[in-house]
């Protein structure tokens, strides 16, 4: 064990990263998820290669490593698709639109606002679906206040002309929740 640690680990690492791979490769359903855990592995390695035992141990204990590096990586994968389950029930359960124009109008509201340029839909957004007011905004977008005012301002223009174009009247259709786009 008297070589420097950098020189120890290039030695486990190229002993042990073909059979490391392939464990992860058939425990994992996609590659990149083995390549993780791989990568994971010898990332614990590098940190505690003071801890890494000599000779053909490494390897096995380079295998106990990715062991729990994949229970890990399946507990996260399960609490994905839990969270992922539950955001669609609560999405299935909740109306995207509480009151407003009606269907044919929102498709028509929906083409509108979907031709805005990516910021003025971005800015709108912010406003009507998250609730921010211009300094959140501002904090969000890395912008100053101000700019975030005028942006914002602009960007109201430009949908109540649009909407005007399209023969919609703008009152109804940016009222959103009791406050105004």
């Amino acid at each position: 064990m008297g070589a420097d640690p950098a020189s120890r680990f290039e030695e486990i690492y190229g002993s042990s990263y073909g059979p490391l791979l392939g464990y992860a490769l058939r425990r994992c359903a996609d590659p990149d998820d083995a390549a993780d855990v791989v990568a994971e592995t010898f990332t614990i390695a590098w940190r505690r290669i003071t801890e890494v035992p000599a000779g053909d141990e490494a390897k096995l204990w380079l295998f106990g490593v990715a062991r729990k590096v994949l229970a890990n990586h399946r507990r996260g994968e399960r609490r994905h698709e839990q969270r992922t389950a539950a955001l669609r029930a609560q999405l299935a359960a909740a109306p995207l639109v509480a009151q407003g124009p009606p269907a044919a109008d929102l498709s028509q509201l929906g083409r509108v606002f979907r031709a805005l340029p990516d910021d003025d839909r971005e800015l709108l957004s912010l406003v009507a679906w998250e609730s921010l007011d211009p300094g959140q905004i501002a904090k969000t977008l890395g912008i100053s206040r101000n700019a975030a005012r005028v942006r914002l301002y602009r960007a109201r223009r430009r949908f109540a002309r649009a909407l005007a174009e399209a023969g919609l009247d703008a009152a109804p259709a940016v009222a959103v929740e009791g406050s105004i786009l």
